[in-house]
């Protein structure tokens, strides 16, 4: 069904992003509950196998093409490889950090795609978009800091997340014609496990590589942690389909108020004062920047 039929149905787009926002902070939670007990690419198989076990099925069932060739391969392949080590990048991070901070640290992500938009694909930024820019870097430091003075470096992994999901967007926007989203999170599933499976049986003496043992509710844990991963970006798919980009963007940063309330509840985890006024930096600046974008879609 086209996105075009569903274009005058923007609450129901809306409701599917906040369910999004809801789960994926959750998921994210799952990973740093499960951090503590297995290895992090025992984590990060998971999170992929069960992909490709819920949306395998799927994707045969709409008819969508999942066999592909020549550059379209590459462009998956590679989509693939910068998955994997953004959701790595992620889940090691909240080894170290409370899940708000971790999750507002990554919102710099806006503001590294329209600078990657500037450079890489040559796109023309307005003294507006850039300022907000700086001032969201401003913001993302403000969190940073309180961060780096109690664990040091790993409080820059979320950066890198923001970094390596803002080449992972544009390689996305390169393939999304081309690609049903479905099968392409299928296979997305299907490489990534097919990749991360040999290292982890082969290669057990790689760091954070190790297979063990668990018990039945780490169990329930980790079929938890697939499924809502799973889940939360089946969500953002259908929400696409039923309301612009333009319209859900602003509700994704309802993902760091979900994640604070997530931190508290499971945690007991809040943002301290500095990082508090950082997040609410990054929010207003990023939220400014959808605007901007959103005024010059319309000219």
């Amino acid at each position: 069904m086209s996105r075009s039929a569903h274009i005058d149905r923007p609450f129901v787009g809306i409701l599917f992003m906040v369910g999004f926002c809801l789960l994926a902070p959750l998921g994210d939670a799952l990973a740093k509950v499960l951090g503590g007990q297995l290895d992090l690419g025992m984590l990060v198989l998971t999170r992929f196998a069960a992909q490709a076990v819920i949306l395998f099925p799927l994707a045969i069932l709409s008819g969508a093409a999942m066999v592909f060739r020549g550059k379209l391969l590459a462009l998956v392949t590679a989509r693939t490889l910068l998955h994997i080590a953004g959701i790595s990048a992620m889940f090691t991070s909240l080894r170290y950090l409370p899940l708000a901070d971790a999750l507002a640290i990554a919102f710099v992500m806006p503001f590294v795609m329209l600078l990657l938009g500037k450079f890489v694909l040559g796109e023309v930024i307005g003294p507006h978009r850039l300022w907000a820019s700086v001032v969201g870097f401003a913001g993302t430091l403000l969190v940073i800091q309180p961060n780096f003075a109690e664990v040091g470096a790993p409080a820059l992994l979320p950066v890198a997340v923001a970094v390596i999901f803002g080449l992972f967007m544009l390689v996305t926007r390169q393939i999304a014609k081309q690609v049903d989203p479905v099968a392409l999170q299928a296979v997305s599933g299907l490489q990534a496990s097919a990749i991360l499976l040999p290292v982890l049986v082969f290669l057990p003496d790689l760091p954070g590589s190790g297979l063990a043992a668990f018990d039945l509710s780490t169990g329930w844990l980790l079929l938890a942690l697939g499924s809502v991963g799973t889940a939360a970006h089946l969500l953002m798919t259908w929400s696409l389909r039923f309301a612009p980009a333009s319209t859900l963007a602003p509700m994704q940063y309802l993902e760091i108020p979900f994640g604070t309330l997530i931190g508290w509840l499971i945690f007991r985890e809040l943002p301290n004062g500095l990082a508090a006024l950082g997040i609410l930096v990054t929010i207003g600046a990023g939220l400014y920047i959808i605007e901007r974008e959103r005024r010059l879609a319309q000219n």
